[in-house]
């Protein structure tokens, strides 16, 4: 005999000649006491499901399963895509030396989150208020991006995602001028004839003046990347969408 409460083994008794329990109540009070009559048994309560998992989470926002879509609505949203799709071929096949993206249109939509980037950051010190500008021209696509996954709007945050990459463009040579100094800034003036360059501050005060046009390439190929990305993930979303139109 094992005794329940300590464990000690012993000839067959009714009372542990180590600790002294009864065995008689120890065996009692384990029984099951049988259910009262009148009073229904109250049911288990099954384990709630397990929350999903990160990659499931952003698969439900990356590529959320939406109901009947109204042409009109999925009609807009191929108009927009084919807009992307031509521009964006431009921006790619256009080499970064001409300086395509810096005149085109969403030059001008970058322009006033760079400068706004470069007031926000004046509290965190002059090398992140130089910054500011350049990460100002990035968060403001990203934080539509953000929203519009927010508000399960995947194809939103795929042009999102899209106006991301071409912010970078834009960047790509105002970093490959800072040695050069011979892009026109905002004053209607070069780098060579006033200081202000922000990238030329920026590298130079990290110690990488000299890598500027090798920081430029990699810029404008990971921009490229992310360009082609969006587009990939925005036809995947109105081939979906367009299985799922509500014809009547």
């Amino acid at each position: 005999m094992v005794c329940p409460k300590c464990g000690f083994e012993q000839d067959a008794t009714r009372e542990c000649v180590k600790c002294g329990v009864l065995f008689g109540k120890v065996h009692e009070s384990l029984r099951p006491m049988p259910p009262v009559s009148g009073v229904p048994a109250i049911p288990m309560q099954k384990s709630e499901d397990p929350e999903p998992g990160l990659f499931a989470m952003l698969k439900d926002r990356l590529l959320p399963f939406e109901e009947k879509v109204t042409p009109f609505i999925f009609g807009g949203r191929v108009l927009v895509y084919i807009l992307l799709v031509i521009w964006g071929a431009k921006f790619i096949v256009t080499p970064m030396a001409t300086n395509y993206v810096g005149e085109s249109f969403m030059h001008n939509i970058n322009l006033p989150f760079h400068e706004a980037g470069h007031l926000v950051f004046i509290p965190f010190g002059r090398f992140m208020t130089v910054l500011g500008g350049s990460l100002g021209q990035l968060l403001m696509p990203a934080i539509c991006l953000g929203a519009f996954l927010f508000h399960n709007n995947a194809f939103g945050a795929s042009a999102a995602l899209w106006w991301f990459a071409e912010g970078l463009m834009d960047l790509a040579p105002y970093i490959n001028d800072a040695r050069d100094l011979e892009l026109m800034l905002l004053g209607g003036v070069t780098g060579k004839e006033v200081e202000g360059h922000d990238w030329e501050y920026i590298l130079g005060h990290l110690g990488w003046l000299e890598y500027d046009h090798a920081i430029a390439r990699d810029a404008y190929k990971l921009a490229i990347l992310i360009m082609l990305l969006a587009l990939i993930w925005g036809a995947y979303l109105l081939f979906r969408q367009y299985r799922n139109l509500d014809r009547t």
